[in-house]
């Protein structure tokens, strides 16, 4: 039996796996990728000690660090966890069940789904979550970007340098941060659809056009299109521990601000938790948190 678990291996879990080394705690992580949606930053420029990286690279030296510490990594993808009598079943989806004396949960996030005709049928064949992965693909093409968040605004500065016309298509009026509104107004390649929400995405082997229709009038319009670029916002990744601990609205794991969760010996970190603000540096300020309170739940444990 482990003594901690952790899943995940974005911020919050590689920098919980640094600290619990540091206490000695014999840890295992459990992952399905290295950085999780940090990986997707093409630019951070708010982390301390950089000041300016990409998140790629960003995640490379923690990753690094992580490895220093000799902390075991294996890639496997987690269903859910049980509480049993004195410990944890963490149950993974090929059905091995590894037992721990307490888990950190810092499964991050996965981004939200437009769920339209298409969009499915054709990813990896024009439709992308990833602007800072896909983007240099779309060298003087015709794109579509979906959102007015800053995600959806950071998408856009990427590609208005690298395709012909960038078609920007919201819901609603733009929520991005102002000085981002102001860099992305000054592009000429761009064409704006505010109020305008995706019907259907079709073609033939790849991209070829999207539908957007009028929220208000209902007329539809054809933009036409080799890339689809979906930045929508995520969601968290917190099934795995659906009935067991305690979900907000928004489907997030409730901490308190030693990341406890409303099972003893359960922990959570980074933005799969109901931490206010989904920053890098708050997730790895997080995973330090509920590192240490998982050596001080261990400490505790009758012999």
């Amino acid at each position: 039996m482990r003594e901690l678990i952790i899943i995940g291996a974005g911020p919050a879990g590689m920098t919980a796996a640094v600290y619990a080394a540091r206490k000695k705690i014999d840890t295992l992580m459990l992952t399905g990728n290295i950085g999780g949606m940090a990986s997707l930053s093409a630019g951070i420029e708010n982390y301390m000690g950089y000041s300016l990286i990409s998140g790629p690279e960003l995640m490379s030296k923690f990753e690094e660090q992580v490895e220093e510490f000799g902390i075991p990594i294996e890639y496997k993808t987690v269903e859910k966890v049980e509480r049993a009598d004195s410990h944890f079943n963490v149950v993974l989806e090929d059905g091995e069940v590894i037992k721990a004396k307490c888990v950190i949960v810092a499964s991050g996030r996965s981004p939200r789904r437009l769920n339209v005709p298409g969009e499915r049928e054709f990813l990896g064949r024009g439709v992308t979550y990833c602007a800072t992965c896909d983007a240099p693909l779309f060298v003087k093409m015709d794109v579509a970007v979906i959102g007015g968040g800053n995600a959806a605004l950071g998408a856009v500065q990427q590609l208005i340098k690298i395709a012909s016309k960038v078609y920007i298509v919201s819901i609603a009026d733009w929520n991005a941060d102002p000085i981002i509104q102001e860099k992305i107004l000054k592009a000429e390649n761009i064409e704006i659809y505010k109020g305008y929400e995706v019907t259907s995405i079709e073609g033939e082997n790849y991209v070829e056009k999207i539908r957007i229709r009028e929220i208000e009038t209902r007329e539809e319009i054809e933009l036409p299109v080799r890339g689809v670029f979906i930045e929508i916002g995520s969601e968290p990744n917190s099934s795995l521990v659906k009935g067991l601990a305690k979900l907000n609205e928004r489907g997030e794991i409730l901490v308190d601000c030693s990341n406890r969760t409303s099972v003893e010996g359960l922990f959570a970190a980074g933005d799969v938790t109901s931490a206010p603000e989904k920053q890098i540096i708050v997730a790895a300020g997080e995973g330090a948190k509920a590192a240490l309170s998982a050596y001080d739940y261990l400490i505790r444990l009758p012999s």
